[in-house]
């Protein structure tokens, strides 16, 4: 993908002090529009919930308080995202109730049909395959699971922050999509019930899909 390296860039890939102060930054500044997009989705109190890139793991503590019954796994492919996620979900470890991994979205390092939910806050649009990612994590949510994705900017949104991005996107590595091409996106992948939610003044956008309970070609 085009674009300054991911070692340049501690947003794509945080390293190193400010790879941490980044982390804590995206922390406070991502909370919101966590909220408003988890308020569209169902979440269970025993289910089981995989966060996609969870950088430094507030998402993840807010899903670990959610399904206070369930359990809740974040996976990032930065060191210092794990390191930092870990840190700040320390007490929800001790009781088994949050595991924070190491890894890929395009390789995701869990069997199949394991999830109820999946979460991906401010993290697809730095995905190097964006199809490869969502057949992964079409694999390992549970039939009937559901998949939602959170971001603060996208193609085509009326705000200047997207205005900004759209036109620094050569240099920055982001690959933004029009609300059309979120709706593309899960379906080709595979999923169902497909949502596409916007918060016009803000620029916020919330895909959500459903991995459909009888996949084409299953026998009753």
């Amino acid at each position: 993908m085009a674009g300054i390296s991911s070692r340049a860039n501690p947003c794509k890939k945080p390293t190193g002090w400010l790879g941490k102060l980044v982390l804590r930054i995206m922390n406070l500044q991502h909370s919101k529009v966590t909220d408003w997009g988890l308020s569209h989705v169902s979440i269970g109190t025993h289910d089981s919930i995989l966060d996609v890139g969870c950088g430094g793991g507030r998402t993840v503590n807010k899903l670990a308080a959610i399904a206070a019954q369930g359990k809740v796994c974040g996976l990032d492919y930065s060191r210092e995202s794990v390191a930092v996620a870990s840190t700040i979900n320390r007490e929800w470890i001790k009781m088994g109730r949050v595991e924070i991994r190491e890894g890929a979205v395009s390789e995701l390092p869990f069997p199949e049909n394991m999830f109820d939910l999946v979460t991906a806050v401010e993290t697809h649009f730095w995905w190097s395959d964006l199809p490869v990612g969502m057949r992964e994590i079409l694999r390992v949510l549970k039939p009937g699971g559901t998949l939602v994705i959170i971001a603060e900017i996208y193609k085509q949104a009326q705000t200047r922050t997207a205005v900004l991005a759209e036109k620094y996107l050569p240099f920055s590595g982001m690959s933004l999509l029009t609300v059309s091409e979120h709706r593309e996106l899960f379906a080709s992948a595979g999923f169902s019930d497909i949502q596409v939610i916007e918060e016009h003044s803000k620029g916020w956008i919330c895909g959500i899909g459903r991995k459909p309970s009888m996949l084409k070609g299953s026998i009753l």
